[in-house]
């Protein structure tokens, strides 16, 4: 199969070439923002179970590239079988990449740690939405308290990132204490972009959590969220 490249005018990170995934279909956490689940319903295509695509690692995943792997279906959900996981993580060491795993179960990733290509070639980005958890948002998630003590743990021997998307109501305080204990390289920020009508925070909000946050990490901004900056 071809590398699927990352389009210029694509809602992923600007700072991503390419994404892979070798688990398909719904995504255990069963999120109310997720664009699978919207494209599903879109095209009038029910959501399939979670399964692996063993087409996939036959994938030339070329090498100098930065790939997100498991963008559509998270690779590290209590679901997803540890055979599917070593199948993917021992193809993508086959070539010379950085390789950005992302996913709201980090503390999964810790049993698979000893794997030369997570510690020499991935960087371990996890979602924090809020501080506050939303069951009728987030689904089956781990708590974003939980993602944080994950995070905290696996920062000592990758390099850590967090998305803020899409963003939601929060406590400034308590956000910035559960990102700073991420010890992020970089964090992300991003808007809904589904009009999914999340409880989303103020212009000032965002700002301020902006500001505080650029004390002690890199702010990346996603291009949606301007919507909320205007």
């Amino acid at each position: 199969m071809e590398l699927n490249l990352v389009k210029p005018d694509s809602q992923m990170y600007q700072f991503i070439t390419a994404t892979f995934n070798t688990c398909k279909g719904k995504c255990y956490h069963d999120c109310s923002y997720c664009f699978c689940k919207a494209m599903a319903k879109r095209f009038n295509h029910p959501q399939q179970p979670v399964r692996f695509d063993e087409k996939e690692p036959k994938t030339n995943l070329g090498n100098g590239n930065y790939i997100f792997v498991g963008s559509s279906c998270d690779m590290f959900a209590k679901d997803i079988p540890d055979e599917w996981i070593l199948k993917t993580l021992y193809h993508m060491d086959k070539f010379d990449n950085k390789y950005l795993l992302q996913t709201k179960n980090p503390d999964r990733v810790m049993d698979f740690i000893h794997y030369t290509v997570i510690t020499s070639k991935c960087d371990v980005c996890t979602t924090i939405e809020s501080d506050i958890f939303y069951p009728d948002i987030m689904g089956n998630s781990p708590t974003p308290q939980e993602r944080s003590i994950a995070m905290n743990e696996l920062s000592g021997v990758v390099d850590t990132y967090v998305t803020i998307e899409p963003i939601m109501q929060f406590d400034l305080n308590n956000m910035v204490k559960l990102i700073k204990s991420c010890h992020p390289k970089q964090v992300n920020l991003g808007a809904d972009s589904g009009r999914n009508n999340l409880p989303e925070p103020s212009k000032e909000k965002v700002l301020r959590l902006i500001a505080a946050l650029q004390k002690f990490t890199v702010i990346h901004n996603k291009t949606n969220l301007q919507r909320l900056l205007k």
